[in-house]
């Protein structure tokens, strides 16, 4: 039977990048083995729901092209998707775990039960609930039931069954850290709502779930989770839990620390192509095949080397000099896509960005800035940045604002002697052998020495677009074209004795 899974987000805040990681291995895991997968919703703690987190997780999946087969906003057989609407589900459950004696009322108040969590501490017991309603004859139980009297409902741990044996898709054999979980946990909470344990396991069971890939975080409940799946005569999923992912420094990533939200990544011009090779790759085996860092992957190509054996149970850590270099190598590859798609999405945004940096600029054609985003290569880490570290294709007058770089004479000899070849004698080819022999024509008139190539192209730099560095000069002039450079140098030396000030 082809796989199904799903990823299950509560809408507490905005998506982050642990649960995008989670969606995407959901994502690959089902594409990979023709499957499919489901988003639901977790919306049963009502005390901590954003209203806008829902629209949060969906345009951060579909920023990231995660496209979910079932969900909100889709449908489906599996519907609904909001654990909010699901309750009917899980207190036929409940009830029958009642019936059998796996689960019992507890009718403490919050006072009763921090008090008796209190006193288990202070006699040194490791128990967090004294069982006192466990205790309760059936007849008690009723009458307080029939009297509108406020409980929860706990599992009975005392009723332990024997469970089947167990390798989880990542960590494989794992202990029993069950011991870490409170006293009998609480599965139905008094305004009737289900905790997760519970519903996670009625949804996952109710909507023919075969595989739960989800966080590290909840390993410890795992065997509350298979005895929930025994007592109730289900069959278990099949189990992969992620390792945690920590910042380059090896701290934990929180949504209180730092920008681990997906909308960050969205605001601030990163490709979602490169975080979601980011985030597949952290925490490969590094004896794996896997793609190196360094190499951009598409999502197919991510789908196509997808195997949850190539990572390790280590905590992956997320280094940002690596999105980096993953973002710089994505621009690249979607400027010199052959899909045609692909290419106009990344060009398209760069013109928006151009246009609404300089609206009076002509030179925001898509073969410009598709030519522009190519020489610049590397020098560019995100989108955002062409307007900033490119700026000279697209402004003008930039050499007009800067003061020059050396003697104003030796200046406007060298500017004036380049823009008369461009003028008498233009020619692509011969461009190269122009620049090298340009330093040769021009004398420094304090002591008749021949300027410097290194001057002479830093003077040329300047007079193009008020930079000291930038990529190949000939490149750079042949993007710019005859009479844009042209334009340019003569602006220069229009200017020179009024705007342009010698460097100190």
């Amino acid at each position: 039977m082809p796989p199904l899974l799903r990823f299950a987000p509560s809408p507490t805040g905005p998506l982050h990048l642990g649960g995008l990681r989670t969606a995407l291995f959901n994502h690959l895991f089902a594409l990979k083995h023709g499957g499919k997968w489901i988003l639901r919703i977790e919306d049963t703690d009502a005390t901590r729901l954003v209203p806008s987190s829902l629209d949060s997780i969906r345009k951060g999946l579909e920023w990231a092209g995660l496209e979910y087969n079932f969900g909100p906003g889709i449908g489906g057989p599996h519907a609904p998707y909001f654990q909010s609407k699901r309750l009917d589900l899980y207190h036929q459950y409940s009830k029958k775990l009642l019936e059998s004696g796996d689960a019992y009322r507890c009718f403490c108040t919050h006072a009763e039960l921090d008090q008796k969590k209190k006193d288990l501490q202070e006699s040194g017991s490791t128990m967090t609930y004294d069982r006192t309603c466990l205790k309760m004859t059936d007849e008690e139980v009723a009458r307080r039931v029939r009297a509108g009297k406020k409980h929860i409902i706990r599992i009975n741990d005392t009723k332990s069954p024997s469970l089947p044996p167990f390798s989880d898709l990542v960590f494989g054999e794992v202990r029993d850290a069950q011991g870490s979980l409170p006293t009998d946990p609480v599965l139905l909470k008094a305004d009737l709502f289900p905790t997760y344990h519970l519903a996670s396991i009625v949804d996952d069971h109710e909507m023919g779930i075969t595989h739960v890939i989800r966080g590290e975080e909840w390993l410890p409940s795992l065997p509350l989770h298979r005895s929930l799946y025994t007592r109730l005569g289900l069959s278990e999923p099949r189990f992969g839990h992620l390792p945690l992912l920590l910042n380059g420094d090896g701290s934990k990533m929180s949504k209180r620390k730092g920008d681990v939200g997906v909308h960050d990544f969205m605001n601030n011009g990163w490709e979602p192509s490169a975080v979601l090779n980011w985030l597949a790759i952290a925490g490969r085996n590094v004896n794996n095949p896997l793609l190196s860092s360094q190499i951009p992957v598409t999502l197919s190509q991510l789908v196509e080397q997808f195997d949850l054996a190539n990572y390790t149970r280590r905590r992956a850590v997320l280094d940002r000099a690596v999105l980096s270099q993953l973002n710089k190598a994505h621009i690249q590859r979607l400027v010199t896509s052959e899909d045609p798609t692909s290419q106009e999405s990344v060009i398209a945004r760069a013109i928006q960005l151009v246009k609404e940096r300089y609206p009076n600029s002509s030179l925001n054609s898509p073969s410009y800035v598709t030519q522009v985003l190519s020489l610049m290569g590397d020098r560019i880490e995100r989108i955002g940045q062409l307007t900033d570290v490119g700026r000279m294709f697209f402004d003008g007058g930039l050499a007009l604002e800067q003061p020059m770089p050396c003697d104003p004479t030796i200046y406007v000899s060298v500017i004036d002697t380049f823009a008369n070849w461009i003028k008498d004698a233009w020619d692509e080819n011969e461009l190269s052998n122009t620049l090298h022999n340009l330093s040769g024509q021009v004398k420094d008139p304090k002591n008749g020495s021949t300027v410097g190539r290194r001057t002479t192209m830093l003077i040329l730099r300047h007079g193009l677009g008020g930079e000291k560095n930038g990529p190949p000069l000939g490149e750079t002039i042949l993007l710019l074209g005859r009479d844009e450079v042209l334009r340019r140098l003569e602006a220069v030396i229009a200017q020179s004795g009024l705007s342009l000030k010698r460097v100190p």
